[in-house]
């Protein structure tokens, strides 16, 4: 397909954050369902939980800079040629993956605090990461650490649904449609390898 050249191309920066959110996620998924099929005991078991952990807090702060950047106003607008109910749905999905990736981390720091086994969470190994005081002390925290537990999982199967939907449409677009929807958010570096092709 040969790319537009009046195409509004979304920022360096708001390129960066959504290849490098999507590749820490797509990390999280696989060391997520790891980890929790493996028994406590087992040696890789603790350093992935770490790992984990401090992926999600690495995401839920390029989500809010993601989300900040976008507020200021840098979002080229959705093709004119899109119905109304297509609208919506990528309106849905973006703001949908924003929330799951925003209270994700949220839930597992809730998890990790109301857990007995009282583990600290040491980031990349450097940085102790405090557990919630409120939470760790309450009386209600088995029953807090089991419902957090459960949003956290369904949010993260939520949030992959949302991203293969949006993986769906992209190439819906590019692939079917043969618009610019795809094209905005590809690295540089793919628009040129694409161009250049006779």
């Amino acid at each position: 397909m040969q790319l537009r050249n009046t195409t509004i191309r979304f920022g360096l920066v708001a390129v960066s954050l959504h290849w490098l959110i999507a590749l820490l996620f797509l990390a999280m998924v696989g060391i997520g369902l790891t980890m929790t099929n493996l028994p406590l005991t087992h040696p890789r078991t603790f350093p992935l939980y770490q790992l984990h952990k401090s992926l999600g807090v690495t995401i839920f702060l390029l989500v809010v800079l993601r989300l900040l950047w976008r507020l200021s106003g840098s979002v080229p607008p959705l093709p004119a040629t899109l119905k109304p109910w297509e609208r919506a749905a990528a309106y849905l999905t973006h703001y949908g993956l924003y929330v799951a990736l925003l209270v994700m981390p949220l839930t597992g720091w809730i998890t990790v605090s109301a857990s007995p086994l009282g583990i600290p969470t040491i980031l990349y190994g450097y940085v102790k990461l405090p557990h919630l005081g409120f939470i760790a002390a309450s009386t209600h925290k088995a029953a807090i650490g089991a419902a957090s537990s459960w949003v956290h999982w369904g949010l993260a199967w939520s949030a992959i649904a949302l991203v293969l939907l949006h993986i769906g449409a992209a190439l819906k677009h590019h692939f079917i449609l043969k618009d610019d929807v795809l094209a905005r958010m590809l690295p540089t570096w793919a628009l040129f390898e694409k161009r250049s092709r006779p």
